[in-house]
């Protein structure tokens, strides 16, 4: 079964006048809509637009792992153990918040910022925060997020290229940039599809480069 999202049906958020613009695909902060809160652990999936000098004060997080795919300009994050990282486009950016950690994100420079941000819920809560930033993440090559059994997978089409999607009982497919077909649907920029028991799934670039996120998960997050 699948669920095509578009960009345009997404919740919006963030705070306009402050620079920041969101773009929420989940129930989030003020937003609840009780039939879409999660897609198997995937929480949240947020596009994100951050004006120069915008950012995100200092807030916490606990029992979430937090993907960030940055797509133009620098993400500069900085956290409660003293790390200052600066993110950069194909960079992927994993903060594990475990038993709790504190972080800022902002955009340090002058270029508009635009990133993906995604929350997922562990299998198992607690334990101690990580962090890691992958530079330069291949395509092709998968993303392992062990506490909430998911993987991410990138896929960057020529026009007119084809990938193979992982088999998963939860897939979700998020388009970054450019038009792909994947089944019987045309998806653009912003929009996602959500499958259940995914089996022979294929993206297709149309017209242009494509960059694809997409997500394998095998469990969702166990609560008490």
């Amino acid at each position: 079964m699948t669920y095509v999202q578009r960009a345009a049906d997404r919740f919006r958020g963030g705070d306009p006048a402050a620079g920041i613009e969101t773009w929420h695909a989940f129930s989030f902060s003020g937003f609840y809509d009780p039939d879409n809160v999660r897609f198997g652990p995937l929480a949240a999936c947020n596009e994100e637009r951050l004006a120069g000098g915008a950012g995100f004060a200092e807030h916490p997080h606990r029992d979430v792992e937090i993907v960030t795919w940055v797509v133009e300009g620098e993400l500069t994050h900085e956290d409660s153990t003293g790390r200052i990282v600066t993110v950069r486009p194909g960079d992927l950016q994993r903060l594990s918040a475990g038993s709790g950690v504190r972080h800022t994100e902002r955009n340090a420079g002058s270029v508009p910022l635009r990133f993906v941000q995604m929350w997922l819920t562990p299998s198992d809560f607690g334990g101690e925060p990580s962090y890691e930033v992958v530079r330069g993440i291949a395509d092709g090559t998968p993303y392992a997020l062990g506490r909430a059994e998911a993987v991410l997978h990138v896929r960057r089409l020529r026009p007119g290229g084809q990938a193979a999607l992982p088999d998963a009982p939860w897939l979700y497919v998020h388009v970054v940039r450019g038009a792909v077909r994947l089944g019987e649907d045309v998806l653009r920029d912003g929009d996602a599809a959500r499958i259940l028991d995914a089996s022979g799934v294929t993206v297709e670039a149309i017209g242009s480069r494509a960059e694809v996120l997409a997500w394998e998960m095998h469990a969702e997050p166990r609560f008490g």
